[in-house]
């Protein structure tokens, strides 16, 4: 068990997710916390505080073959049959119903246990945990990562130098990013479009890549569902998104690292992709379902505290001075008020109907630096061009 980490810092940690995050548990509440055994220390403290505040706990103990505590692991992956795949227990699907908020701890012990599993029954599996992601996205939530020796060693570091980048990062105070993003979330939120001028690795060519934003919810992200945070983003008009980008920065997914990855949308739809690492990774996220051939997100990362590029998509999406894009499902907060309510259902599904709004089983952060020596040159809201000073977006 990892105890790298002080109990001072696991204390900080984990109050600033229960009583900041989920904003605080009440009585009546039942609070899921899913995550690996590995995970432990932080799982338990947590566990602790919200008994303390009378509420109940599900301790969700995820199998270390299972990637995120999805609806199966690998061996239904490896040996079951797509009709056995579709036959998610009721008592799961109640059980995540019943939980009233959601704290989910990232890290792994055995993180190749998931890899290199049959593309069949993988995508088939993504769809069939569809449903329960649904579920905890329209209930308070929060994920954080837990810092592992697999981890650390993806990133090519011992597991005290990972440990001293993620518990530094998650044991900062997410207030400070409100006035950090509060510029660039007024001006997006006055946008109709957002441009993204990137050059690819290899041709040289420059890239444009345009998709429609007005009409949109603009999210600033302070640690209320990520921890750590700092981005701002929102969810385009899908149909609209036209042209190429190149993504450089590295990601980690389901086993694999993913980078050097172009794109290119016609008509709002992924009509060509490479990739120079994980090309074929890249390729099972594409062809899970139709809305993975589309985008769902676009965000800037305002975070100037994380200056280490992590694999791992809770960090690298976070760095100041990027830009991702979401490969799959679009954020409904983006286009309703409260997604949760029956009015709002009913206008996400005319959203959904028109193509405005995706729905897919994956949604995938990809990362392009806009600093100096990245694939990156420009980001236009409308007309106005963005600058990056002291490694953080601004209006000039």
């Amino acid at each position: 068990m990892n105890n790298t980490i002080s109990e001072r810092d696991l204390e900080i940690w984990a109050d600033y997710l229960v009583n900041y995050s989920i904003g605080g548990v009440e009585s009546d509440d039942l609070v899921m916390i899913k995550g690996e055994h590995i995970t432990w220390p932080l799982m338990s403290l947590l566990q602790d505080k919200i008994i303390k505040a009378g509420a109940l706990v599900d301790i969700n103990l995820v199998a270390p073959d299972n990637d995120r505590g999805k609806v199966w692991g690998a061996a239904m992956a490896r040996f079951g049959k797509p009709e056995q795949i579709e036959r998610v227990p009721q008592w799961m699907i109640n059980r995540y119903e019943a939980m009233t908020k959601y704290i989910e701890i990232l890290g792994a012990e055995k993180p190749d246990l998931h890899t290199g599993l049959p593309e069949e029954t993988s995508q088939a599996i993504m769809r069939a945990d569809e449903p329960l992601k649904s579920i905890r996205l329209h209930k308070p939530w929060v994920l954080t990562l837990y810092p592992t020796q697999a981890f650390a060693a993806l990133e090519g570091m011992t597991l005290e130098e990972y440990a001293e980048v993620i518990v530094k990062a998650s044991t900062t105070d997410p207030r400070l990013l409100e006035k950090v993003e509060n510029d660039i979330f007024t001006v997006m939120s006055r946008s109709r479009q957002i441009r993204i001028v990137t050059r690819h690795a290899d041709s040289g060519k420059e890239l444009d890549l345009r998709m429609q934003i007005d009409g949109r919810n603009i999210v600033k992200c302070t640690g209320l569902r990520n921890f750590p945070d700092g981005e701002v983003f929102t969810s385009p008009d899908a149909n609209t998104v036209e042209g190429e980008i190149y993504v450089d920065l590295p990601v980690y997914y389901a086993g694999s690292t993913i980078q050097g990855v172009y794109l290119k949308f016609s008509g709002g739809r992924i009509s060509d992709y490479t990739a120079k690492t994980g090309h074929d990774a890249l390729r099972k996220i594409i062809e899970t379902d139709e809305g993975s051939h589309r985008l769902g997100e676009v965000a800037l990362g305002m975070n100037n505290g994380i200056d280490k590029v992590l694999k791992h998509p809770l960090f690298v999406e976070k760095i100041g001075g990027t830009l991702h894009i979401a490969i799959g499902a679009s954020y409904p907060e983006c286009y309703v008020v409260d997604p949760a309510s029956e009015q709002g259902r009913a206008e996400c599904e005319t959203y959904f109907e028109e193509g405005v709004l995706n729905r897919s089983a994956q949604h995938v952060d990809i990362v392009t630096d806009f600093r100096p020596g990245g694939a990156g040159i420009a980001v236009y809201l409308d007309d106005t061009r963005l600058s990056i000073r002291d490694n953080i977006w601004v209006v000039k």
